[in-house]
């Protein structure tokens, strides 16, 4: 991953020095293009594939209700073909990984790429243990449309992220990432971290979003954003973590163009040629 200067909102002397930084009408066309992405996910309701943790499946179905697509969830042997082959796009979450999970995750990849259905995989606590670190390369193989991490896990994967991969650093400025070009992002709210289940959310929208939206990294850019405006909507009348969760779906549920023009907070960095 290239190392990019911090988020600032604007370009610096040291920035421009190092590459070149773009803001402001930058920031009209992409509010734009993430609006335009969730009317599409609203219009298009398409279909979402997730294989994740048992504990975010609930937030994770209802999350996507939310903005308008429609979820499944099953990781049966003799169902997961007819799944994917419907659906519109996959998550391959490797969120409290059992023995179901570790068999489902590498056949629905394999059906995924046969059929030819853009993946995002989240390699969730994939750098704390040796065989969800073997399994997450095995599914990375397969050049997913995006791959979601923090910062740990971006370390551990550096060297098996495809170029053809967008990835996702989050944290607190998120960073998208495809080729020389990287884009943050520096929505979201403390809740975020308070709440299971948000990140594994995250990747389900980056499903949604990318079954919509051809361009993994403007479908990355897309997700990212809607979830993290929509957080800090969210958290604007929450008491506490709990009535967040609950006031985030619901925030998802009306999140707008206006709302997120007026709350984007973004800059696009082109990394100066090797």
């Amino acid at each position: 991953m290239n190392a990019i200067p911090p988020f600032s909102g604007r370009a610096t002397t040291a920035e421009v020095q190092a590459g070149s930084v773009h803001t402001g009408s930058v920031h009209d066309t992409l509010s734009a293009g993430i609006a335009a992405t969730l009317d599409a996910v609203r219009v298009r309701r398409p279909r979402i594939h997730a294989i994740t943790s048992p504990v975010a499946q609930n937030f994770t179905a209802n999350g996507l209700l939310a903005l308008g697509a429609i979820p499944s969830l099953t990781i049966n042997a003799e169902e997961l073909e007819d799944f994917i082959l419907s659906s519109d796009a996959v998550l391959l979450n490797l969120g409290m990984l059992d023995r179901d999970r570790f068999e489902a995750l590498p056949l629905a990849a394999d059906i995924a790429a046969q059929a030819d259905k853009p993946v995002v995989i989240d390699p969730v606590f994939a750098d704390r243990s040796p065989r969800r670190r073997a399994l997450a390369r095995t599914l990375l193989a397969h050049a997913p449309a995006i791959v979601k991490l923090n910062a740990s896990e971006a370390e551990a994967f550096s060297r098996d992220i495809a170029p053809t991969t967008t990835a996702i650093i989050t944290g607190a400025v998120d960073r998208i990432q495809l080729d020389r070009q990287t884009v943050r992002l520096a929505n979201g709210h403390a809740f975020m971290a308070r709440v299971t289940a948000t990140g594994c959310l995250l990747g389900a929208i980056l499903a949604a979003c990318r079954a919509v939206e051809a361009d993994a990294f403007k479908a990355a850019i897309a997700g990212v954003s809607i979830l993290n405006i929509a957080a800090e909507k969210a958290a604007e009348g929450a008491g506490g973590p709990g009535s967040f969760a609950s006031r985030l779906v619901d925030a998802l549920a009306v999140l707008d163009a206006t709302t997120i023009h007026r709350h984007l907070k973004a800059e696009s960095y082109a990394h100066a040629a090797p």
